[in-house]
């Protein structure tokens, strides 16, 4: 795991790339190194930081450079044992054990070919010296990071868009649109940028540079045609055997020359992994979160730390206990700092500090329960737009009168939140609604109206353009079942725009990588071949993944109440934050900019701190677009985090 940036026909390219690598230091403090060579009338500059976790020795540094190629490779190749097998059955001799070197020795043998048989997570740049092309490439889920900027015939690429904003002296200009859709969404989807000029490389995909000039994109691996072929295994009865793939995914996952600890929250999926990891690397360590009790009380939080203490119990497991009691006024500005990109998921601040707290403890790298949510409808709202489709079957009269009723009820006491209440509101909200806009209605921050009046009027036509490519995304499919259609859009966009995202930002933050075994393109092809009527089973969902889980974990773990990883926001709001709401609200660039209307703003704090509305988590959004905004308008592009 590394941090990889470079220029292709670049001015300056040499002195830019040593900025972009410098930028990276948090992502690889193991090592770093640079690669230049000409390119038709130009050059290329490859640049490198290092985290050793495979092959700690020298024949594992990059750039890498082999019989005319280089390369500078960001990820893990989990199936790293069998193609170096296999292309040493053709005669190729390798010097080290890295995974680096097989994908190099992958590329020579199969070009763009090699993509598909790639599993893991990466994001690379490879040069070949006798044509003079540069090709980027990004894994098939978009579980790393690659961000570029193309000017002209030139491009300049890195791991993080503030190496690029950096390297840009601060003059890249903000993207509204992709402002508003972090508003609507709370995060940037993959397919935007917060800065206009620069952009993701796509999951499954890869871009061509050649020394003339021109550039060539293709796609090797597409999540929609997955599903296609998922659908047709389920129609003809052709189901997975959930337990070995994860299992086996988890297996291939501990490949690692450095320990690996786990996330436990005490929950379905992370106790899941946990306890397979623990059966291959018995005593392994785990990393667990409490809060402070009144800030679990005030927001009604579940008691996770019992049962993550029980799992480790049960398999031996070397359990850390981290409470959460954090300066979040020192930690908002270095989160939205390391997070590239507005993002309002607090869910980055717990990351951070596992993963810090275990980097302090000797540990590099960390298995994640992250995307078995996703990919076996999981989440809260997934069970309630199915319960949506019978809620528009009672009659009118009976629904409005529901919605008179819960409208008028408060979500907060003075010292307690009231989730249920919180739910209802949320799921009345949609329920009504068809399909596709209930299903973002579901999991978004605003319905149009509302953010309509949030935002500058003159950026109306950005709302519709927003809205409308979601609703694009989700219909692009031929899928007949409703809850993988849910699964499918999921992927697409929640996974790869908000968790795959500041789970690796976070992270990486702090030097550590983390590694995603749901999020394996084997355990994805078996998700979609499962039946949504299996993944949601009466009220119950992520059925078919507790029935694999049930032969390992014990029933009270597997069926508890679904746990929640993420923070008090509430209580943080109503005290911490408090003094913060109100200069923003009252002062901030956004509202002295326009972008942000404050008579709306106002609105919301009044009726959030009235307990009548719940907008904690709107709030805490501005909070961090704020931030980010302030330093994407300084003028003098971010270089280091904040001080504290």
């Amino acid at each position: 795991m590394c941090g990889i940036a470079g220029t292709y026909h670049w001015p300056d390219g040499k002195a830019v790339t040593d900025r972009l690598t410098d930028v990276l230091a948090h992502r690889g403090p193991d090592g770093a190194g640079r690669y230049s060579h000409a390119a038709g009338d130009g050059e290329v500059q490859l640049g490198h930081r290092r985290l050793a976790i495979v092959d700690l020795s020298g024949t594992g540094a990059q750039p890498m450079v082999s019989d005319g190629l280089a390369l500078t490779y960001n990820g893990e190749l989990y199936n790293a044992p069998e193609l170096r097998g296999e292309l040493e059955s053709t005669g190729v001799r390798f010097r080290g054990t890295s995974d680096t070197e097989v994908v190099l020795e992958a590329w020579r043998r199969w070009g763009t070919d090699c993509l598909a048989r790639l599993r893991g997570m990466f994001a690379f740049a490879v040069f070949d010296e006798r044509t003079g092309e540069l090709v980027l490439a990004r894994d098939q889920l978009g579980i790393k990071p690659l961000f570029l900027l193309r000017r002209g015939g030139g491009l300049v690429f890195a791991s993080e868009l503030k190496a690029l904003a950096a390297v840009t002296g601060g003059k890249l200009e903000v993207d509204h649109a992709a402002l508003v859709a972090s508003l609507l969404y709370y995060w940037v989807p993959d397919s935007r940028c917060a800065f206009r000029e620069a952009e993701k490389l796509p999951p499954g995909s890869w871009l061509r540079c050649r020394p003339d000039g021109r550039v060539e994109r293709g796609r090797y691996w597409n999540l929609k045609d997955v599903a296609a072929e998922g659908a047709e295994r389920a129609r003809s009865g052709e189901l997975p055997d959930l337990g070995a793939v994860v299992e086996e995914s988890t297996r291939h996952h501990l490949l690692s020359d450095v320990p690996v600890a786990t996330f436990l929250s005490g929950g379905l999926d992370s106790s899941y992994l946990t306890a397979l990891a623990a059966r291959h690397r018995p005593g392994i360590s785990a990393y667990t979160i409490g809060f402070r009790a009144e800030d679990a009380r005030f927001e009604a939080m579940p008691d996770d730390l019992r049962y993550a203490r029980q799992v480790a119990a049960r398999f031996g497991v070397d359990l850390h206990e981290i409470e959460i009691a954090p300066d979040v006024l020192d930690l908002l500005p270095r989160m939205t700092y390391h997070l590239d990109e507005p993002i309002g998921d607090p869910a980055a601040i717990n990351t951070f500090l596992i993963c810090s707290a275990a980097r302090d403890a000797g540990v590099k790298v960390m298995l994640s329960g992250m995307g078995a949510d996703e990919l076996f409808a999981g989440y809260r709202k997934h069970l309630a737009n199915l319960l949506a489709l019978r809620y528009q079957r009672v009659p009118r009269p009976v629904r409005r009168g529901v919605s008179a009723v819960v409208d008028r009820l408060p979500v907060a006491t003075r010292r307690r939140g009231l989730r249920s209440v919180r739910f209802a509101k949320r799921f009345l909200s949609f329920a009504d609604l068809p399909e596709e806009t209930a299903f973002r209605r579901s999991y978004t921050m605003y319905d149009r109206a509302e953010l309509l009046g949030l935002i500058d009027p003159d950026l109306a036509g950005t709302v519709e353009d927003v809205l409308t490519e979601h609703a694009d995304v989700y219909a692009d499919n031929e899928l007949d079942d409703f809850v993988n259609r849910m699964c499918l859009g999921d992927a697409r966009m929640f996974l790869p725009g908000l968790n795959l995202a500041y789970t690796d930002r976070s992270s990486m933050a702090a030097s550590t990588e983390v590694r995603v075994p749901f999020v394996d393109v084997e355990v994805v092809r078996a998700a979609f071949a499962v039946p949504g009527d299996r993944k949601i089973v009466g009220r119950q969902g992520k059925a078919a993944l507790k029935e694999a889980a049930g032969s390992v974990l014990p029933r009270e773990i597997v069926y508890r109440p679904k746990g929640l990883f993420s923070a008090p926001l509430r209580a943080w709001m109503s005290r911490d934050l408090a003094p913060l709401v109100r200069e923003v609200v009252n002062d901030g660039e956004l509202v002295r900019s326009g972008f942000l209307r404050r008579d709306a703003l106002r609105r919301m704090v009044a009726e959030d701190a009235a307990g009548q509305r719940d907008f904690s988590k709107h709030l805490w959004h501005v909070l961090t677009l704020e931030y980010w905004y302030r330093g994407a308008t300084s003028g003098a592009g971010p270089s280091s985090p904040p001080a504290g």
